[in-house]
């Protein structure tokens, strides 16, 4: 198998510019992960008293949604925190769970970026796309059918196959998926008592069924859209794409935008990465770097026409 191409922090940093972005915080991501809840928070509230307000605070709560699973990002290359116990912890159950089967995904995207064995590689290759193309996955996303078929989309398969009796089928799917079905209860239930019955599908359910997809497939064009498979060189497997503040509050939570940093250094925190990417274009390096001025520009090249 052909593992991409690493480089040592030895290339770019002295000994002392690199340790701090070596560095863990034993507080930076903790806050980080109350940061995006507080935003949930303040913003379910708000959509609550004023349900006019649902056009905006649903957009703010589904990249919320995205930022808990940037901070799981950060975890499952133990970035989170130093304490690796904390750290698996928290990257578990304040981000959404699911952290160990992503952990091992991820890192196999890692050690084979842009190569055959990727498995990241299926979300990059079909680019460039047509605008009709693309415009027909936006629908997808915010109508709720991309969502829909990434959490049934198994069950539905299983039960078309009629390989097993349909009983055995659902309650298959019921254990595979009862921490979701729980957790969601809980919330549901919760809201009810509050006298907000609507709540839960209106403040958690519409946005990351809706806007977190969206934002979802924004972040994986710009990160790998149009990078060449096989790309030798690591400066290139991955691009950086810099975000304007609203870029940064509805798509591109959590310094995500810097993605060829993240790829070159791949256990720097993800706060670390905008002094690091300052540091590298101080030292000349960024020329040699993929990069983008924006999002607009990405969705320009991957969707041209």
């Amino acid at each position: 198998m052909a593992v991409a191409a690493r480089i040592s922090p030895k290339d770019f940093f002295t000994a002392d510019e690199w340790a701090p972005f070596a560095a863990r915080s034993s507080w930076k991501g903790l806050a980080l992960v109350v940061h995006a809840w507080a935003v949930i928070g303040a913003a379910t509230v708000v959509g609550l008293i004023w349900p006019w307000t649902l056009p905006l605070v649903v957009p703010i709560i589904g990249a919320r949604q995205l930022g808990l699973l940037i901070l799981q990002h950060d975890a499952a290359h133990g970035a989170l925190h130093p304490n690796a116990r904390i750290n698996d912890w928290v990257g578990e159950w304040p981000c959404l769970g699911g952290l160990a089967a992503y952990r091992n995904y991820h890192l196999q995207h890692h050690k084979y970026a842009q190569q055959a064995e990727d498995p990241d590689l299926i979300l990059s290759a079909p680019f460039p796309i047509s605008r009709a193309s693309f415009r027909r996955k936006v629908v997808r996303d915010l109508t709720g059918q991309t969502w829909f078929k990434q959490r049934f989309g198994r069950l539905i398969a299983r039960l078309k196959a009629r390989r097993e009796p349909t009983l055995a089928i659902l309650a298959d799917e019921v254990m595979r998926q009862r921490r979701w079905l729980i957790l969601n209860g809980l919330a549901i239930a919760g809201f009810t008592v509050a006298g907000y019955w609507w709540g839960w599908f209106a403040l958690w359910l519409l946005p990351r069924a809706t806007w977190f997809q969206l934002v979802t497939r924004l972040r994986n064009i710009a990160e790998h859209a149009l990078v060449p498979k096989d790309e030798p060189d690591p400066l290139q497997h991955a691009r950086t794409t810099h975000a304007n503040l609203i870029e940064r509050a509805l798509i591109a939570p959590y310094w995500v935008n810097y993605h060829c940093e993240h790829h070159m250094f791949m256990h720097t925190p993800c706060w670390s990465l905008p002094r690091m990417s300052r540091l590298l274009a101080n030292k000349g390096v960024t020329p040699r770097m993929r990069t983008a001025s924006g999002y607009v520009e990405v969705l320009g090249v991957a969707a041209p026409a």
